[in-house]
């Protein structure tokens, strides 16, 4: 990969989205032994990032979802009717509409129909080799569910990958789990939007021989 926006990096918003962010169908489904106010304290921390992104000429992607029946697959369906959910972020309804920081003018939305991963979205993935970009900062909702799902894509296809932790939480999971599991598995950097670090690519270090693991 060559570098495009400084160091090769840009900013991605998953899901920032009304049905995830507010109003009492998120609330539903993420009050369950859950803080609510950690809903809000990562829907601050987007706002946050994405000012910081463009204070510093670092590209913010906007990555959306809409989940209408007609996107749906088969297995999406069954789950759906299996456990009484219903369809979210209908295309064009208030649920889908972008929550708390909207893109500006020139910056690009991706959009997800009935799948987790961003690099599912028409065009991203193209774009990402167009702009030349290597490193990824990924903010938004939610941590083990479309975060990870782009998170582990992006590792496997050799992005490095920044977690902003005051940006995003686990809906499903315990927070703390799925922040280890990512820096143990996809090698991602985990910290705050208001760490001047989190803006720059990390910088691969020269090879000093293997790598020995102590017994046991």
């Amino acid at each position: 990969m060559t570098n495009g926006e400084p160091d090769g990096t840009a900013l991605v918003v998953v899901d920032l989205q009304n049905d995830f962010c507010t109003g009492p169908r998120a609330l539903a489904r993420f009050g369950m032994g859950k803080d609510p106010a950690a809903l809000d304290t990562a829907v601050a921390g987007c706002v946050r990032a994405v000012a910081a992104a463009r204070e510093r000429g670092v590209e913010v992607l906007f990555v959306r979802f809409v989940g209408d029946p007609e996107h749906q697959g088969a297995g999406w369906r069954l789950r759906d009717q299996t456990h009484g959910k219903r369809p979210k972020c209908l295309d064009g309804s208030w649920g889908a509409a972008f929550h708390a920081v909207a893109p500006t003018p020139g910056e690009r939305v991706f959009t997800k129909r009935a799948c987790f991963d961003a690099f599912l979205a028409e065009g991203f993935a193209d774009h990402l080799a167009a702009r030349g970009l290597s490193h990824l900062v990924l903010a938004g909702l939610y941590a083990d569910v479309c975060v990870d799902s782009t998170a582990r894509t992006a590792f496997q296809k050799g992005f490095h990958v920044t977690l902003l932790t005051d940006c995003t939480t686990a809906l499903h999971l315990p927070y703390d789990a799925v922040l280890r599991f990512m820096r143990v598995v996809y090698g991602a950097r985990t910290t705050t939007a208001d760490d001047p670090q989190a803006w720059t690519a990390p910088v691969l270090r020269p090879e000093e021989g293997p790598c020995v693991l102590p017994p046991g």
